[in-house]
């Protein structure tokens, strides 16, 4: 578990760095998007990693890394926006949208580590294509949450769909970077 914390640790830096980044280049224009627009934003990343895999070639230089990258920022954006009321403003100073972004992560790496605890590091067994594929089905998960407008009955709602997505794109981007 302590090899699995530091990886983590060092994707999540990698992910906060393009954010960092992303931030300075863009501002927070992401905070004029609804869920659902996040959620779809997830879509089209996924989709195109599942593509790729599937087709073994690709034709845009960007490559699975970065769409994984992708998957992990939306989802802490989208954990944001749903938190989001009235009074947060559209223009996020960096610091604030910095603070609010790294106060998420703790949520998803505290859960990562107890259902890491619980399941035994089986994600290690598990193929980047899963990764992909579960990913792929969190997000019709969510829509259809956002279709019933945040209403389930017995299931888990956006924020915990958009939690296991994060985790997953980070188990990919370990399985990438460390190769182990």
């Amino acid at each position: 578990m302590k090899k699995t914390l530091s990886q983590y640790n060092q994707i999540v830096t990698i992910c906060r760095d393009i954010f960092v980044k992303k931030m300075k280049d863009y501002g927070s224009s992401w905070r004029i998007l609804r869920a659902e627009s996040v959620t779809d934003q997830i879509y089209i990343k996924a989709q195109r990693i599942q593509s790729i895999e599937q087709k073994k070639t690709q034709m845009i230089g960007d490559d699975i890394r970065s769409e994984f990258i992708g998957i992990v920022n939306y989802s802490i954006i989208g954990l944001i926006q749903l938190e989001a009321n009235d009074g947060l403003p559209v223009n996020l100073e960096p610091d604030q949208a910095l603070s609010l972004y790294n106060s998420h992560f703790d949520r998803v790496r505290a859960l990562m580590q107890a259902k890491n605890h619980d399941y035994g590091e089986a994600w290690r067994s598990m193929r980047i294509s899963s990764f992909t594929d579960l990913i792929l089905m969190k997000i019709y998960r969510t829509k259809q949450i956002e279709d019933h407008l945040g209403q389930t009955m017995v299931s888990e709602g956006i924020d915990a769909n958009y939690m296991d997505m994060i985790n997953y794109a980070i188990f990919a981007l370990i399985k990438i970077d460390f190769k182990d």
